[in-house]
């Protein structure tokens, strides 16, 4: 059982809520593709179909764990072959603040509807107090994809990002200032020495852990790094290269809540990336399970495989906003 203090950095890290948007034209995008290197463009005549599949095994695994869902419909026109990754285009925040991102590919700027936060507001109780609107930035090459290019630390107000394509510093700073966090930037590269795409992809923060590839980050800054993530008070678990190119970070702690209204923890993550991290040494999957309190871990190739993506891209969380 958590102590108090533990519960209430709990509530302020983890969401209770969590937005997904079924995907209506899910496939390769060749526009995502030069700096996502986690993409592969194999054949898959029915990749949409089995993405559909797969989202729709990870909502249901969410909704019995009792985190809750709001899941909302693609629109068909125009296609979005990646409008199953929302987080890339909003975030939601406990003061009530929801936040517009710039994103780089053209395809993919039409993900951002309004109808979609409204459902959010309606289903999950979500009060807007402010928007935050960063996404004509995208018109001058200014880019800052979401909870993608940002992985926040929401107890000690620390936003972390690497610097990529997709990843401007100065949006960072911006950002960072206007939601009063910290910055803390860095350079991280993966086995290829490609710039990481997404921050999300070596590093995930949970109330209790945190899973970080320490040898993609650049040795300059690797150490402060991982003297901020120490500070913290969290269990840090390092994990290689190649368990990061399995998805082992991309994982998220949400919050669910019984019948009875008692909160636990919830694990989200992919069969990859729970594999990964049984291999990873070190313990690291023990480590990490040992500090939650329940696993959904779904099975979805297809996504992780065409799109680049896995679980934690499919989440938008939406924490209750406070009163």
């Amino acid at each position: 059982m958590l102590d108090m203090a533990q519960s209430a950095d709990a509530g302020a890290q983890s969401a209770h809520g969590v937005l997904m948007v079924r995907p209506a034209h899910f496939g390769y995008n060749s526009e995502t593709a030069a700096s996502n290197r986690f993409q592969q463009s194999a054949p898959c005549p029915d990749s949409a179909e089995r993405a559909r599949s797969e989202f729709d095994a990870l909502a249901a695994a969410l909704d019995a764990a009792g985190v809750g869902v709001c899941v909302v419909e693609d629109s068909s026109d125009p296609l979005k072959p990646d409008a199953v990754f929302p987080n890339n285009w909003v975030s939601f925040h406990r003061d009530g603040t929801i936040v517009l991102y710039p994103m780089q590919a053209p395809n993919r700027r039409a993900e951002r509807r309004i109808d979609i936060i409204e459902a959010v507001e309606q289903r999950l109780r979500f009060q807007r107090r402010r928007l935050l609107d960063l996404s004509g930035n995208e018109q001058h090459g200014r880019i800052l994809e979401g909870t993608g290019s940002l992985v926040l630390d929401h107890v000690h107000r620390v936003a972390y990002a690497c610097g990529s394509a997709r990843t401007e510093a100065s949006l960072v700073r911006e950002w960072s200032q206007q939601m009063n966090y910290d910055p803390l930037l860095f350079d991280a590269r993966g086995a290829g020495g490609d710039a990481i795409y997404h921050t999300n992809v070596m590093l995930s923060i949970g109330s209790r852990w945190a899973v970080v590839c320490a040898e993609s980050i650049d040795q300059a800054v690797r150490e402060r790094v991982l003297q901020s993530l120490v500070a913290s008070g969290r269990e840090i678990i390092e994990i290689p290269l190649s368990a990061m190119a399995a998805f082992a970070c991309n994982i998220l702690e949400l919050r669910g809540c019984d019948a009875g209204g008692a909160a636990y923890s919830v694990l989200a993550l992919s069969e990859q990336a729970r594999s990964a991290l049984q291999h990873a040494g070190a313990g690291a999957w023990q480590r990490l399970s040992e500090r939650v309190d329940r696993v959904v871990a779904a099975a979805i190739p297809t996504i992780e495989r065409v799109g680049g993506g896995s679980v934690r891209c499919m989440l938008a969380e939406v924490p209750a906003a406070l009163a």
